[in-house]
């Protein structure tokens, strides 16, 4: 018999992101959900797109629609930092922000 691991650390258990994501990889629920459901990818081309399982694709799927009010909360602090950000340059909110070297 299999051990099931869990595939998503939340953003409270983790060390490395804010926000749920696939364990050991910067890979967000959010993100895999906007890839998968918003766009229409198949869960296989985003599991190609990232080296990932199908399987961790559909966990974190999974993982978004059962905590609906920590996504909902993901979801907010993300507006409340791009909202913030347009009034001041300095805030990064993605790698796009940050100084070139």
């Amino acid at each position: 018999m299999s051990k099931q691991v869990n595939t998503v650390v939340s953003g409270d258990e983790s060390e490395i992101h804010d926000e749920p994501h696939i364990r050991d990889r910067r890979i967000t629920v959010s993100h895999i959900h906007a890839l998968v459901e918003e766009r229409g990818l198949d869960a296989q081309t985003v599991a190609d797109r990232f080296d990932l399982t199908a399987s961790e694709v559909y966990h974190a799927l999974a993982y978004y629609h059962d905590h609906p009010e920590e996504m909902r909360a993901v979801e907010q602090r993300r507006r409340e930092l791009h909202e913030a950000a347009d009034e001041d340059p300095r805030i990064i909110t993605g790698p796009e922000d940050l100084p070139e070297s």
